[in-house]
């Protein structure tokens, strides 16, 4: 095995990453002009035109970026970045025909995979948004100066990706819980193309840290795909864009994902106490179903007429949160390599736990919704080679229109 990853050719990035690049921001671009390109789209049999509240425009934006030089460390899960945009309210049934097409093509893919989440037609199903992301994530073993391969240490890997998700909002009354359902579907590059050995490179060199040496060993160029379905709830106590004053709650998720990037279920809780604490779903680092503004209002029958502007009502807050989740891994990309190729692996465990704390502030600027969120992350080891947990930091900055 040694042999053939050892007498592998060396292969350049090729045309596939500005590819995918391009297919990201057309999909943003897609989202964002459907004023005018869908402003003429008509119902079947029908004359009437598509109003506001039926399309998809932008709300805000949100960048993340994770790295384990925040703790001193430079190995693992070494360096995550993305940036999401956020799309406004969509209120009640979706009217396909209003979409963007790449947003059209998203959801009739999940409703054919997921049937059930548009399938309750005697039941409004409260408030939706659309979040678009584009990022990149990259794992690199703990020794940066060894050029040999190294069998005890997790691979040189790199992941280039663009995604879409539907999040959906709704309360059920009688037992008073606030509900997010998510379902996202990432599709993306790993290996070369995944340009994470010249993105370390270039960090690497502009801030003076000596380069890691055996990118050649990294896992081979293969495309990506995933689908994730996720479920976040916590008690709903009202409609307000922040629960006001000093108050402390409880949100619990589940989520299932399927694909080469990683197939994994998980539990997770987050406990929040603070001031003025945003009425959303938390705060977490880079995940599937992650994004912590979610449709703004949980009123079924809410309209985006109704609900003005994203921070109405916003003040300024500041709490603290801790989440704890636990994982069974099927298959991690960046610890068994590629799924249709041989490549470098290691031992992964079948079962992770991570935990994190952090602290998170909003306050309204000029009209506009600012949050900044900072965040310690620990895991437990990943696979059997490893001889400690692992521990990064994460910074986000999210604004609103």
């Amino acid at each position: 095995m040694r042999g053939l990853l050892n007498t592998r050719r060396r292969h350049g990035p090729g045309r596939w990453p500005c590819v995918l690049v391009a297919w990201g921001l057309w999909s943003a671009a897609g989202a964002a002009e459907s004023i005018q390109a869908d402003r003429a789209r008509q119902t079947d049999r029908s004359s009437d035109i598509c109003a506001a509240e039926d399309r998809i425009t932008f709300r805000g934006f949100t960048v993340r970026l994770e790295n384990d030089l925040f703790v001193g460390t430079d190995q693992s899960y070494t360096n995550g970045v993305a940036l999401l945009g956020i799309s406004r309210d969509i209120a009640e049934t979706v009217r396909p025909e209003c979409l963007p097409s790449t947003v059209r093509w998203h959801a009739s893919l999940i409703k054919w995979l997921d049937p059930g989440f548009w399938a309750n037609a005697d039941h409004p199903p409260g408030v939706q948004n659309v979040v678009v992301k584009f990022g990149q994530s990259m794992y690199t073993p703990a020794d940066p100066q060894r050029v040999d391969l190294i069998d005890n240490d997790r691979p040189y890997a790199g992941l280039l990706y663009v995604g879409m998700s539907w999040n959906r909002r709704s309360v059920d009354e009688p037992t008073s819980t606030d509900t997010l359902d998510t379902r996202e579907i990432t599709l993306g590059v790993i290996g070369p193309w995944s340009l994470a050995r010249q993105a370390q490179n270039l960090v690497h060199d502009a801030i003076g840290a000596n380069r890691f040496l055996g990118w050649d060993h990294q896992i081979r160029t293969e495309p990506a795909l995933q689908m994730a379905m996720d479920r976040k709830f916590k008690q709903h106590r009202s409609l307000a864009v922040i629960t006001p004053g000093l108050t402390a709650d409880a949100i619990r998720s589940f989520g299932l994902r399927v694909g080469n990037i990683e197939t994994s279920a998980a539990l997770s809780v987050e406990g929040r106490v603070g001031w003025n604490i945003p009425n959303d779903f938390g705060t977490y680092p880079i995940r599937p179903g992650a994004e912590n503004r979610p449709p703004s209002s949980s009123a079924p029958t809410a309209r985006l007429a109704d609900a003005g502007p994203p921070d109405r009502g916003l003040k300024a807050g500041i709490h603290l949160f801790s989440t704890l989740e636990v994982k069974a891994v099927a298959h991690d990309f960046s610890l068994d390599g590629n799924l249709f190729r041989s490549s470098h692996r290691v031992s992964r465990r079948p079962w992770v736990a991570q935990a994190s704390l952090g602290l998170s502030t909003q306050l309204p600027i000029a009209g506009r919704g600012v949050k900044l969120a900072w965040m310690r992350v620990w895991r437990t080891r990943e696979f059997e080679q490893q001889t400690s947990r692992h521990s990064y930091g994460s910074v986000a900055a999210s604004i609103e229109f």
